[in-house]
Parts: structure tokens; sequence; C-alpha cells
């Protein structure tokens, strides 16, 4: 028997495993593993929102600092809340792995695997994608220390005013900042190794999940179209014994099922996805100011301009594949609107009458009633984050 964990989701589990959050693998140590790192990342959240307390507030600052920290909430809300689901979805990847061991025929299991090279394509762009943003912010932050350019300068013009240091981000530790600025520069990137790593794996998880339903949709509608032909309408038998009835059940019983577990997935983890929307919106929305606010200084604006691209990349990704989701069930029933069902006996036609109601309705993806996964929502939201992001610089 194929294990799914081998096919859709290796390189998944690679980055899951690495973060203690593979469904399959929850040890003691894993645990601990758990523990561990969700205390770096945590604690590097509330040391960026600290400032807030220990130094004079003003609008600017506060933006300043909650622009960062917006960010690496992202983080700990969908690491956290992934473990908090971990259980269900480690039913929800054997709920697939039963769905998958009833495929009937080769042309099933080749539907299925075209969908898994477009999950490791995804998730190998992904993780590139994320490696990327992990060493653009280390080398960020070792070429934003005062220290580093003063000694280039030093070199071209000798100076004799010692170099004073900063952290990348804005962070208040109750400690000499000065002595132990190595250690909390490590724990910003460090956090942000951390967090990077949860959110390509936990979302590249999502996605392959996701797309495996896509794929049941596709089935379905290959089920539809070979149990409503030509040679099917001449003989109610099929080749193998089948009835043709039995064979469009069959097609309704796997998209049911594809629906079935889609939203099943959303409702599980709904609350971390809207709360995702709402602070990647405000993530968005006090990262463009930060970008606006630039004023000659290089190192104000390097940050915000990788958290947008992320936000934004982030985004557009999650959207996409619940607009992806809608298009495949829209797929299903064009597939039986385009079948030569008006051939079929009488009380096929009526099944197939009951099917083409059902398409009036599309099935989409959505959050808390608010929010409905598809590219008009990116559109929308990128279009919020801009309308915050304008009123926070019109009263600067």
């Amino acid at each position: 028997m194929i294990r799914l964990e081998t096919q859709f989701f290796n390189l998944n589990k690679i980055l899951l495993l690495t973060i203690g959050l593979w469904p399959y693998r929850q040890s003691y140590f894993t645990r601990l593993q758990f523990i561990f790192l969700s205390t770096i990342l945590t604690t590097s959240l509330i040391f960026q929102c600290t400032p807030l307390i220990s130094q004079k507030c003003t609008p600017n600052f506060v933006a300043k600092v909650l622009s960062s920290a917006s960010f690496f909430a992202l983080f700990v809300i969908k690491y956290n809340m992934f473990c908090i689901n971990i259980e269900t979805m480690k039913d929800l990847l054997e709920q697939l792995q039963h769905i998958y061991n009833k495929l009937k025929d080769k042309n099933e299991f080749a539907i299925i695997d075209e969908y898994r090279s477009s999950v490791k394509r995804c998730t190998t762009v992904l993780t590139l994608y994320g490696i990327c943003s992990i060493c653009a912010l280390i080398l960020c932050s070792c070429l934003l220390l005062s220290e580093f350019w003063s000694k280039i300068l030093d070199v071209i013009l000798p100076i004799n005013v010692s170099p004073s240091r900063s952290l990348p981000i804005t962070m208040e530790y109750f400690v000499d900042q000065e002595t132990y600025f190595y250690w909390i520069l490590l724990h910003i990137n460090v956090s942000y190794c951390i967090g990077a790593t949860a959110m390509v794996g936990i979302g590249t998880t999502l996605i392959a999940y996701l797309q495996y339903t896509c794929g049941m949709f596709k089935i379905s509608s290959y089920r539809i179209k070979r149990a409503v032909n030509i040679n099917t309408l001449k003989n109610t038998k099929l080749k193998n014994g089948v009835s043709t009835l039995q064979e469009i059940i069959s097609a309704i019983d796997i998209h049911r099922q594809a629906i079935r577990l889609s939203k099943l997935l959303v409702s599980k983890i709904e609350k971390m996805l809207f709360c995702l929307i709402i602070v990647g919106v405000v993530c968005l929305s006090l990262n463009l100011f930060q970008i606006a606010s630039y004023e000659d200084n290089i190192k104000e604006i390097l940050f915000p301009f990788i958290f947008v691209t992320i936000c934004i990349t982030y985004m557009f990704v999650a959207n996409y594949v619940a607009q992806d989701i809608t298009d495949h069930n829209s797929d299903f029933f064009a597939a039986v609107y385009d079948v030569k069902w008006y051939e079929a006996p009488l009380h096929i036609q009526k099944l197939i009458l009951f099917l083409l109601q059902k398409g009036a309705k599309d099935f989409t993806v959505g959050v808390g009633g608010l929010f409905v996964g598809s590219l008009e929502c990116f559109a929308t939201l990128v279009k919020a984050s801009v309308s915050y992001f304008t009123v926070i610089y019109s009263t600067q």
C-alpha cells in the first residue's frame, strides 16, 4: 500500500519534523522540541512589544514597533494553533489515505499523480522562497550593524568616534543591549528561522491537502464522463459489470467527500485563519507606512520591504488555492452539463437534473462568514490594507 506521506507530503514531512509538528511523530522528545522552539518564538514577540512599556510612545514609534511585532505574531499564531489541531490534522490525513486506497483504475491514479507533481513544485518553490527570505534577513542583520559600516568608513575616512550598534528590529530585553548584543541578534534570527519554517511547512501542508481534494473533484468529473457516454447509453451495463447508475453514484460520492473534507479542514483551522487575516492586514498596512516614511536611511525600509513582500505572497497563495477549489467544483458540474445526459434512460436523466440544480450554487471556502477565499478576496484584503495605510499616513 502506498502511503500519502511518502508521495504527497515527503518535503512537508521534513519541514514539520524540524519544528516538531509532524502529526505522525508526536513523542515525548517532540513535545519538548515544540515547547523549546515555541518559547523562543513567543519570547521574541514579547520582547518586540516591551518597548511600548519602557519607552515614550509616539504614533510613529508605536507604528514602528507594531510593524515588526505583527509580522512575528503571524508566526506565533500559525505555529501554536497548528499544534493545538495536530490530532485533527492526523485524522484528516488518515481520511485522505482511506479515499486514496479506494481509487479504481490507472486513470484515477494518474490524476492524483498529476496533482502530486503540482504539490511538489509548489512546496519546493515556497521552500526556496522561505530560505531566500531567511538568508535576506540574516544578511540584512549583518549589513545593518553600525559597527560593520564604521569599519568600512574608518578605512576610507578615519574617525575617532566609537561605533554604536543598533538592532535591526526595535526590541527591549531589560538588559545592557551593548553587552548582550550578539546574543540578542542571534535570538532574533533564530526566532525568524523557526517562524519562517513553520509558515512554509504548515502552509504547504495545507496546500497539499487542498490540492488532493482538487484531485478528488477532477476524479468525480472523470467518473461522470465515463459513466454517461455513448457506449454506456446503448447498454446500461459497463464492460466490468458495474451499472451506469452505480458509476454515477460513485462520482457523486467522491465529489461529496471532497466538499466534506474541504469544509472539515477549514472548520478546524477557522480561528487560526481568521486571526491570520486580521493580523496580516494590520501587518501589511503598518509596513507600508514604514516604507512610505523612509527618510534617507535605507535600513529603515529593508525589513518592512521583506515583511510586505511575504505578506502579499502569502495572501495571494492562500486565496489562489481557495479559488482553485471553487473552480474544480464548477468544473464537475460543467462536466455533468457537457455529457449526453439527455440520451440516457429517464431515471438517469432525473438524477443528473438534480446534479445540475445543485451546481447552480458555487462551493466556496469561507472563514467566519466574513471572508470567502478567492482572487477577489485577495484584491479586497490588499485594498483594505492600502486604505488603512493611507489613513495612517494622512494623520502623520
